[in-house]
């Protein structure tokens, strides 16, 4: 009889009795703690899907301990680029206490009321569009034709002048 669950994002085949390492739990050493199973074996039947709600996986928690030091070493030939990192993976040890197949779904856990409700915060003025200026004191109106919001305006036509007639340019003869 074995399952596979699931902690911290990696699936992991346990039996009754095993410990394994996984990442960081929050829970206290020597508190309990419930696995998602992901697949159950038992005997020859083959549990997934929505069975699995029936499944129960329950662990305790060992110790909470630190991997071994990685090192990190970049380098590059003849650049003068070199640097050095480490890490530790912060663990925790799980000893596999109980793996069973219940004969039916446990019961649903009742939500807790919320003691306070949050107060909203205040909202904020809005943008004043139109009012009196402060240097003029005049007052001051804004209006949106339909159809051009978003829309940049269009440019002139080009006044340049060119420098000299067309007959002038280069590569053209003028008859002399």
């Amino acid at each position: 009889m074995y399952a596979i669950v699931e902690s911290g994002g990696k699936q992991y085949k346990v039996e009754k009795g095993e410990t394994l390492l996984v990442d960081r739990l929050p829970i206290k050493e020597g508190e309990k703690v419930d696995l998602r199973a992901v697949m159950f074996r038992d005997a020859d039947v083959v549990t997934d899907g929505a069975e699995l709600e029936k499944v129960k996986v329950e662990a305790t928690i060992s110790e909470h301990l630190r991997g071994p030091k990685i090192r990190v070493f970049k380098y590059k030939a003849k650049k003068g680029y070199r640097r050095r990192a480490g890490h530790r993976s912060e663990l925790t040890r799980v000893e596999i206490t109980e793996l069973r197949k219940l004969s039916r779904k446990p019961a649903a856990k009742k939500a807790e009321p919320k003691a306070e409700a949050k107060a909203e915060p205040a909202e904020k003025p809005a943008a004043r569009k139109t009012g009196t200026t402060r240097k003029t004191g005049t007052t001051r109106k804004t209006t949106a034709k339909k159809g051009t919001a978003g829309k940049t305006p269009a440019r002139k036509a080009s006044t340049r002048k060119t420098s000299g007639s067309s007959s002038t340019r280069k590569g053209s003869s003028s008859g002399s």
